[in-house]
């Protein structure tokens, strides 16, 4: 998905509790064995997350320590890994087609910009086990991604309308205050200057809006069961 999405998701998707992942790791921030760190189950499907899986995700986080990471950022990761599974078990009951090659390389164009270079984004993931951005299983990682993201426009993103009244409101309201205080002196631009970008960042926010919505209700009726050590379970 591209980082612009990613970041609607990282914003929305963090559940409240937290889990211990010391246990699983060297003092230098070695794996040292792989291990099942939590199960998403919905009754009909299941997702496991392992390890790999949240070091993973921290790889293709720019600003993220990997080497070895820091415990909170470990925490955030396997709460945000926890949503994307539940997010890929509603997917699967919407047969859509799986992203084609060329939308891979493209999501991978996309990320790499976030990093200084490729040379750097692919240190990255060696660390994590990756060989390169062509390696077939960090390929079939952004496939999953996608068919994610596919899911959220479908599910979300194409029913989010904003009306000219709401574009006017957050111009006057928001836009207008911000702007002034940024840039003092400067010509004030008219809110048709930049009704995309405000039409923009609204369908964005209802689109979170919508994702809470949905992690609230589907916690209800999704088992998240965790291991760290001990066995617990049920929705979190």
């Amino acid at each position: 998905m591209s980082f612009r999405k990613f970041r609607v998701l990282c914003a929305s998707l963090f559940l409240s509790s937290g889990f211990i992942l010391n246990a699983f790791l060297s003092t230098t921030g070695q794996v040292l064995v792989d291990k099942t760190l939590a199960v998403v189950s919905d009754g009909l499907g299941r997702e496991l997350i392992t390890l790999s899986d949240i070091r993973w995700q921290l790889a293709l986080q720019p600003q993220k320590p990997i080497d070895p990471p820091s415990q909170a950022d470990l925490d955030e990761a396997l709460r945000l890994t926890v949503n994307q599974r539940i997010f890929a078990l509603e997917a699967q009951r919407v047969p859509r087609n799986a992203p084609t090659d060329q939308e891979i390389r493209a999501e991978i164009e996309s990320i790499l910009k976030f990093f200084p270079s490729t040379a750097e984004f692919e240190r990255r993931l060696r660390i994590v086990g990756f060989s390169s951005v062509q390696d077939e299983n960090f390929e079939q990682l952004i496939s999953k991604r996608l068919s994610i993201e596919k899911y959220i426009d479908f599910r979300f993103r194409s029913f989010a309308v904003v009306s000219r009244n709401e574009e006017e409101q957050y111009f006057e309201e928001v836009f207008l205050p911000d702007f002034r205080r940024r840039n003092p002196g400067r010509v004030v631009p008219t809110i048709e200057d930049v009704r995309e970008q405000i039409n923009s960042i609204l369908i964005e926010n209802a689109v979170a809006e919508s994702i809470e919505a949905f992690l609230d209700e589907a916690r209800l009726r999704v088992d998240v069961t965790y291991y760290n050590g001990e066995q617990g379970s049920g929705s979190r």
